[in-house]
């Protein structure tokens, strides 16, 4: 029987909201929402994926990569 392959600690990016979702489109509070966002300061460490990055590429005025 296989051996089951020992997954490697994943990487992660941790997120810091800097702008405020109060008058933004609708499309960009869902994005917050979904990155687990949504009030300012707050911080999340998420896996460092193509899906990730290209939610960040499309709040680059609200959110920064930290660490």
């Amino acid at each position: 029987m296989a051996k089951p392959e020992k997954t490697s600690a994943a990487k992660t990016i941790r997120i810091r909201q800097i702008g405020s979702p109060i008058r933004r489109p609708e499309a960009q509070k869902k994005i917050l929402v979904g990155l687990g966002l949504g009030k300012m300061h707050r911080v999340v460490e998420l896996q460092d994926t193509a899906e990730v990055r290209g939610a960040i590429a499309k709040l680059p005025h609200m959110v920064e990569v930290i660490g």
